[in-house]
């Protein structure tokens, strides 16, 4: 139960981190701006893990964090424009 949590909030700060630095408005609710987040931290996850070649690892990093916000910023630059 408390992973679940857990993923919500952290997507919801992810989601609203990448909102605010997107240099543009996104019109889109709370559950978009959480889904957003986790989609972002996906993103990162998975480029982290082609570039090291090994599988995701559990934890929290700066790095880890920044690298979520500019892949849900990914997420929304393709959302917008393709």
């Amino acid at each position: 139960m408390l992973n679940i949590v857990s993923l919500v909030l952290g997507g919801l700060l992810i989601g609203i981190a990448a909102r605010f630095f997107y240099p543009a408005a996104i019109p889109m609710g709370l559950g978009h701006t959480i889904l957003l987040g986790i989609g972002g931290s996906l993103v990162a996850g998975f480029a982290a893990s082609w570039r090291d070649g090994r599988p995701f690892s559990e934890g929290l990093s700066r790095a880890g964090c920044i690298a979520s916000v500019i892949g849900a910023m990914l997420l929304i630059f393709i959302g917008r424009h393709f």
